[in-house]
């Protein structure tokens, strides 16, 4: 649109001139070396103008005839260039989709046609490193680290080199010289980070966390988390040798990041040593109501330690009340009361933890507040015990698939600074094996699946519990050769050992403190095929 208008008003200037020239007519007269040329305005301005063009023609020819070689030199060093970058291209690709022998015979191509150029020397290394040519890729990254455009990207190859081949010496020092060349690398910040952590540099670490934050690379909220995290870590292994420094440094923490379970834990114990129990009780009860947690819940009961089992009773109300009798808080209830022997208060502290699968703390509290008040080894306690070992898992710190009761800064696995978080572990539930009976032995240290036994209907016998087929006859089961001879039949099962519920009237029971509500199916675990002793009203049995 604006072409066209420009072209336009160039044209009405043109006419406008053209029509001005024809109405003031005039004549040119031109006089060299005794001749006189006489013409018009018109013919004079026209001839002028066929004399521009045929010099600017000549003109382009002679500078065209002069500079032809350097246009034939760049000519062929453009197509050797865009030879170059297509070889580049084709080579990330091959790269990507995992084609050794194609990424190599492209990076040698780029490498011939464009030299030294950064991309290429990359792409040589990453051909190298899917070929398993850690030394050309080493070699290459070398090359780039001499350059100094690219020597921190030559830097971080050395670095992934040098931890594929568990050489935490070279790789440590590749990122503190890239963190120093480039203090806005995130990799190389995080790579120093973790080394600090794995040597226990907890000041070295929390200035690298202040520098990340200053330079805009974690956010604030995150930098101050990791600062208490670290401030943390540093009072613990104060906390015995010098009790002062590791009070300066998790008051720090408390005030970076109060929800910190550990640090909290912490400050109340350290302030409780010294005597400053109403900071101490102020911290904890602070971290208990962003996130109770047995921890917090016992160095609240043991702040003073002259205290009676009245006292800490009265304390375990108090962690009760402020989080709205959380279910830690109801643990931490029951224990309290349990110690104070107020039986009817731990179990009803309990109750509302039994109704829907209890889970292990909860039975083992019952199981002792069973053994408590009706003596050890009994069918009530031991019922409890039962339930226990197939309960759900409580709450533990967990980083990386590890699951640990305390709490570290970093984990184990990864190094990764605040790793742990504090969550149920996940129950893997295993069901019958469809391909046969033949399965592999897992490997020594694995985790083993749970297996949960599916209620069966309590109302039919365990005979019935699987259907037959009323068509087909059962032939009677053979033997087989080697089978030893009957057994004699045993005694019966107390109830509780063979994990079946009994009913409230036939256990004795009171319906009240029944763990388990009326109508539901109870579950059948089979017993172990081992021997087991069991002691029952004085008697010695073997439950087979």
């Amino acid at each position: 649109m604006w072409r066209a208008l420009a072209f336009l008003a160039l044209l009405a200037v043109a006419a406008y001139g053209a029509t001005w020239v024809a109405d003031h007519p005039g004549s040119v007269t031109i006089v060299w070396n005794g001749y006189e040329v006489a013409t018009s305005l018109a013919i004079a301005l026209i001839g002028v103008l066929i004399a521009a063009i045929v010099v600017g023609f000549i003109w382009a020819i002679v500078r065209g005839l002069i500079t032809l070689p350097e246009a034939l030199v760049r000519g062929s060093r453009d197509r050797r260039r865009a030879k170059g970058y297509s070889a580049l291209s084709r080579g990330m690709v091959a790269v990507g989709s995992g084609d050794p022998m194609a990424a190599r015979r492209h990076a040698n191509d780029a490498e011939r046609l464009l030299g030294a150029e950064p991309l290429a020397l990359l792409l040589k290394a990453q051909a190298a490193q899917i070929s398993g040519d850690r030394e050309a890729a080493e070699s290459a990254f070398q090359r780039m680290v001499d350059d100094p455009e690219t020597r921190v990207l030559g830097l971080r190859g050395l670095f992934v080199e040098a931890r594929r081949r568990e050489d935490d010496v070279s790789a440590r020092a590749y990122a503190a010289e890239a963190a120093r060349l480039a203090p806005s690398v995130t990799w190389a910040n995080e790579a120093v980070l973790e080394a600090q952590c794995a040597d226990g540099d907890w000041s070295g670490a929390t200035e690298t966390v202040e520098r990340r934050a200053s330079l805009g690379l974690i956010e604030k909220g995150l930098a101050r988390r990791q600062r208490a995290v670290l401030l943390t870590a540093a009072a613990q292994e104060r906390e015995a040798g010098e009790p002062e420094a590791a009070t300066e440094r998790v008051l720090r923490a408390v005030k970076l990041a109060p929800d910190l379970v550990p640090a909290a834990a912490l400050a109340g114990r350290l302030l409780a040593r010294r005597g400053d129990l109403r900071k101490a009780a102020k911290i904890i009860e602070a971290a208990w109501r962003a996130g109770p947690h047995p921890d917090l819940a016992k160095a609240y009961l043991t702040l003073r330690t002259g205290d009676s089992v009245r006292d800490r009773l009265a304390r375990a109300e108090t962690l009760a009340r402020l989080s709205s009798w959380h279910p830690e808080a109801r643990l931490a209830m029951a224990q309290a009361a349990y110690e104070a022997r107020e039986f009817t208060q731990a179990r009803e502290a309990l109750a509302p933890l039994l109704a829907d699968r209890p889970s292990v703390r909860a039975c083992l509290a019952m199981a002792r507040l069973e053994e408590a008040e009706h003596g050890a080894g009994t069918g009530r306690s031991r019922e409890w015990l039962s339930r226990a070992a197939h309960a759900p898992r409580d709450p533990l710190w967990i980083a990386d698939g590890i699951a640990s009761e305390r709490w570290a800064p970093v984990s184990p696995v990864t190094g990764r600074l605040d790793a742990f978080v504090w969550k149920t572990p996940t129950e893997v539930l295993a069901g019958p094996s469809e391909t046969g009976t033949d399965e592999a032995e897992p490997p020594e240290g694995a985790i083993l699946p749970i297996e949960v036994a599916k209620p069966l209907d309590a109302a039919k016998p365990l005979d019935a519990a699987k259907p037959r087929d009323a068509a087909k006859p059962t032939e009677p089961a053979r033997p087989p050769e080697s089978a030893k001879p009957p057994v004699p039949a045993q005694p019966p099962v107390p109830a509780g050992l063979n994990g079946t519920t009994p009913s409230p009237a036939a256990s004795g029971i009171p319906a009240a403190s029944n763990p388990m509500p009326a109508g539901t199916s109870t579950p059948v675990v089979l017993p172990m095929p081992k021997a087991v002793d069991e002691a029952a009203d004085g008697k010695d049995r073997r439950v087979v």
